[in-house]
């Protein structure tokens, strides 16, 4: 075990701490404990999506609040061609 937690001597650029790694599934467990209060299968599939959703936007650093009203207001825009509305591409199209 010594070796795994010293590795960072011996690997140029290897992090000195894990905090990047911890902070990356914080999102996981929060979700994990939300879904304890799935009433129904279909809830438990559309929190995923809007879960989902609502990392992708973050890790591309988009407003996630913003971006899912963009889709509400932009409905029948997003139905004819979903791939334009993807986080990353979505300002394009207000």
């Amino acid at each position: 075990r010594w070796k795994e937690l010293t590795t960072f001597l011996r690997v140029e650029g290897a992090p000195l701490s894990n905090a990047e790694a911890e902070r990356s599934i914080k999102w996981a467990i929060c979700h994990r404990k939300n879904s304890l209060f799935y009433k129904t299968m279909n809830s438990a599939k559309q929190g995923d999506i809007i879960q989902s959703m609502i990392r992708t936007c973050n890790q591309a650093g988009i407003n996630s609040f913003d971006y899912l009203v963009a889709l509400q207001e932009n409905r029948s825009k997003v139905y004819e061609a979903p791939e334009q509305w993807l986080p990353w591409n979505y300002g394009i199209n207000l």
